[in-house]
């Protein structure tokens, strides 16, 4: 065993368990994972549409005054230093952290696809506000209600792929999620690229309001999904039909063993009145620490940067409009094969080997970045056109050491690692962290950006290295384990055996009938 801690599994996963990819798997989660896109979408779109300059001189005229330059005295690190900006940018994952703790509720209370239903319908209503919007509160209504249903579906989808897939497959499956987060940025950056070429400065209300689309697609299929088999059974307890799923799912009649295991953990799950404060045991530190760490240090690698200031960034250093739209697609067609070679190395290889090689990578890109731009890019004057595109370049390289470990990876190891009883829970802390970093993030990145400059990217390059050190030293491998049986890999790990086996230690204590014999 490795220090990391990573567990080897036999033949068949350690499970026992029977079964394959089913038609029926393939189409119910591709539908539920298409909830990604609207994810991808907003990411994508709200980051090019505050690059175009029709929309900034209708909503944002004094950041409009400042990227035309009409102040020379503005540093070029400050063009877009704007706190009412930061507001429409980040409001939504205000939202989006209220919303994903309700959530948890409903996906426990109503099952997995209610939220979904919920989380598509209101992320409608919000592109409604966002394609009339006439002035700065309907953006931030459109904001809001976005965040609300992000809240729900960012919360719901990754429990509902996880429980859904075959465990030797369940990495795959389950990065189908930022798969088509990654198609939506792209698809937004196309339309945000396509749209700015519009004559009469409307084009971004197209961009905003064609959220609607992917939105749709999502509710309507979702009243046609079937449940899991762990929510029919934590449900109402009926065992018969979860057993007609498993055997519908896995292609198989042969699903007793897993049938067993769900059974057990929904009668555990049962005994759970508030899985919030359930989470907190010392049972469930290894648990909470990566559901708390893992979204963490996935914001602070600066990603959200590139998703929804891209645009705006690449104009910063002296890219047009219409290239700098452009750029944002080229990063995001690189991410899109990224994330397709995570889909399909990483049952192979494992979740440590990913985060690990897609830290180094991203490291080396930020502080490369940062060293160009400390060199070629001053306060005042364009950086030479060479030197633009070599940034857009490292960029790329960045966004795909992202795209195949830290991205897809950061929904699928906590949902993985969590029992039921605290499974919708733990991911409702993922998604809240999420949230919530990208909103600090989102709030002060372009001021950071105009008060460290070229030290920004040194910066987040610095929280890689910190984060690649935990995934070397805590993060134990978790590939093809059926989520039943995940507890194996803290009693085999270096460091939590030591914290799993003293609760355990404890509870037999609490066992033991005062005054018999040790």
């Amino acid at each position: 065993m490795a220090i990391g801690g990573a567990f080897v599994e036999g033949p068949a996963g350690g499970a026992g368990y029977n079964g394959r990819v089913t038609s029926f798997v393939v189409l119910s989660c591709v539908v539920a994972g298409s909830g990604g896109i609207l994810f991808g979408y907003d990411l994508g779109i709200s980051g090019g549409v505050t690059s175009m300059e029709s929309f900034l001189k209708r909503f944002f005229p004094d950041v409009y005054r400042q990227m035309k330059g009409d102040d020379s005295h503005v540093s070029n690190y400050c063009r877009f230093d704007s706190e009412l900006l930061t507001v429409f940018t980040s409001s939504l994952y205000v939202a989006g952290l209220v919303a994903t703790l309700f959530a948890s509720s409903v996906t426990t209370k109503y099952g997995r696809r209610a939220s979904i239903l919920i989380g598509g319908s209101v992320f409608i209503a919000g592109s409604v506000f966002g394609g009339a919007a006439v002035n700065v509160y309907m953006l931030l209504i459109n904001r809001v209600l976005l965040g609300i249903g992000l809240g729900f579906t960012n919360q719901s989808i990754p429990l509902y792929l996880s429980e859904m897939a075959p465990p030797q497959y369940r990495g795959a499956i389950n990065n189908g999620f930022e798969l088509c987060i990654s198609i939506g940025i792209l698809i937004a950056n196309l339309i945000n690229y396509g749209v700015a070429k519009i004559e009469g400065g409307w084009g971004w209300r197209i961009s905003l309001s064609m959220a609607a689309v992917p939105a749709a697609f999502l509710t309507i299929g979702a009243i046609f999904l079937p449940e899991t088999p762990s929510f029919l059974i934590q449900r109402d307890g009926n065992i018969d039909q979860a057993k007609m799923m498993l055997q519908r799912l896995r292609g198989t009649t042969g699903v007793q063993k897993e049938l067993d295991d769900l059974v057990t953990a929904s009668n555990i799950s049962r005994t759970i009145k508030n899985p919030y404060r359930n989470i907190l045991k010392k049972k469930y530190r290894p648990q909470l620490v990566i559901a708390l760490l893992i979204p963490f240090f996935n914001q602070v690698t600066g990603i959200n940067v590139i998703n929804f200031y891209a645009p705006v960034m690449f104009r910063t250093i002296g890219l047009k409009e219409s290239a700098s739209l452009m750029s944002a697609v080229v990063t995001r067609v690189c991410a899109l094969f990224a994330n397709v070679v995570a889909m399909i190395v990483v049952d192979r290889f494992g979740r440590r080997k990913l985060l690990l090689a897609g830290g180094v990578q991203m490291i080396l890109s930020q502080f490369t970045v940062g060293a160009i731009l400390a060199v070629k890019f001053k306060d005042h004057g364009a950086m030479e056109k060479e030197y633009a595109y070599l940034v857009l370049i490292i960029m790329c390289v960045f966004v795909a050491g992202f795209a195949w470990s830290w991205g897809p990876l950061t929904y699928l190891v906590p949902t993985e690692i969590c029992p039921l009883e605290i499974r919708s829970a733990g991911q409702s802390v993922v998604i809240a962290v999420i949230f919530l970093v990208t909103f600090v993030i989102g709030q002060t990145f372009l001021a950071m950006l105009c008060h460290l400059k070229f030290g920004t990217f040194f910066l987040f390059g610095g929280w890689v290295c910190l984060m690649t050190l935990f995934v070397f030293f805590f993060l134990p491998e978790t590939k093809q384990l059926p989520m039943e049986q995940m507890e194996q890999v803290w009693r085999r790990h270096w460091f939590w055996k030591r914290i799993v086996g003293e609760e355990e230690e404890e509870e037999e204590e609490m066992q033991t009938p005062t005054g018999s014999a040790p």
